[in-house]
């Protein structure tokens, strides 16, 4: 069955489906919320709740990384931003949100023009470390050489590749490319890399080692790469597809599940639901995190394409502070806007649908059926 449809006579396109376009259907069955569990596993580490934070200085600072771990998620510091340029960020986290909106990116690449610094990577993973909860950290692909020594020495559990898209087999004319499977393979800790939005390049991805891959591509709050690149992966279709390749891979490989992680388009509560029902084992959420007191972007949220150096395609968006990390994990909700209390809007859906795991959860019917969201 083909979706496909003419845009014009020299050009074919499949239809594709973001989040918004898509609803979970109740079944038979339901459930008492309190006899699901949204806990999941990758590798040797188990978490209680399906959310990674997003690398991005708004959302993860060392402090923040730790109090998520504390929860049941996994923080992922951003090991290219603030943090490991400066030994005390906070003043210029400070002055980021309460930067006009016309100098906002001019100013924010001068401040990242600053150099990253090994001994500052080694000293804000330890911090995490010291805490006892998992430790992870990521780093772009053109970075990943240079610095994934320092990173691992300093001991995480977890590595995130993280771009805009990855691919395992980037080609350059003028730099020696990052070898993704024999780095992998020569890598003791388990590997998450990503962003990938299709069949083909997730099932590259997976035969390269990576424990766990993220789908999404632009589809994040400050992303801008729809507008300046013209590039954009609907996210329901893009997670779909990957779980497809998981699916495939399984069999191709003998039995080596990879884990599937959303990253992009999960703003709300009922986006965390959708991406569990269209195939992934976890979330990567900024900006719902973005939203708490305690993020260091105090109500402000930016990716690292906000201060690229030469084609800034991500924007500083103002997100608002809606309540503390906990509330917006759990709740209570104040509001029913989705943006607080995302696991227990997880486990309401789950229950509601009859589904008492995540592994379950990922069978559950689907219709088309789209809306605006206010």
């Amino acid at each position: 069955m083909s979706n496909e449809i003419e845009i014009g006579r020299g050009k074919r396109g499949r239809r594709a489906f973001s989040f918004d376009d898509i609803a979970v259907v109740p079944s038979r069955r339901t459930r008492d919320p309190k006899d699901v569990s949204v806990g999941w596993q990758i590798d040797a580490y188990h978490f209680d709740l399906p959310i990674v934070a997003a690398p991005m200085d708004s959302v993860m600072s060392p402090a923040t990384a730790v109090a998520l771990g504390r929860f049941g998620g996994l923080g992922v510091l951003d090991l290219e931003g603030l943090w490991t340029r400066y030994e005390s960020p906070e003043p210029l986290l400070a002055e980021i949100s309460g930067l006009s909106a016309d100098a906002a990116t001019a100013r924010m690449q001068e401040i990242y023009a600053e150099p990253i610094k090994e001994e500052l990577i080694t000293q804000r993973l330890r911090e995490i470390r010291s805490a006892g909860v998992t430790v992870a950290g990521a780093l772009t692909p053109q970075r990943t050489q240079e610095f994934y020594k320092t990173v691992v020495d300093a001991g995480v559990d977890l590595f995130v590749i993280r771009g805009t898209t990855v691919s395992a087999e980037h080609v350059s004319g003028n730099a020696e490319p990052l070898n993704l499977k024999r780095f992998i393979y020569e890598l003791d800790v388990p590997v998450v890399v990503g962003g990938a939005s299709t069949y083909t390049a997730a099932l590259h991805l997976m035969r390269t080692g990576a424990a766990g891959v993220l789908v999404g591509f632009g589809g994040g709050a400050a992303h801008t790469t729809r507008v300046s690149l013209g590039i954009h992966a609907p996210m329901a279709t893009a997670v779909a597809d990957v779980a497809a390749a998981r699916r495939d891979y399984l069999d191709e490989s003998g039995g080596r599940y990879v884990h599937v992680i959303a990253d992009g388009g999960v703003g709300r509560s009922g986006d965390v639901v959708k991406a569990v029902a269209c195939g992934a084992d976890a979330v990567m959420v900024g900006a719902a995190l973005a939203r708490a007191s305690e993020a260091p972007g105090k109500g402000w949220h930016w990716g690292p394409e906000a201060h690229h150096s030469q084609l800034p395609r991500g924007e500083r968006v103002e997100v608002g502070t809606v309540g503390t990390l906990e509330e917006i994990l759990f709740g209570p909700g104040k509001q029913a806007d989705g943006t607080l209390n995302l696991v227990g809007a997880l486990k309401r859906a789950m229950a509601t649908t009859g589904y008492s795991d995540l592994k379950e959860f990922q069978r559950v019917e689907v219709v088309v059926s789209p809306y605006q969201p206010r």
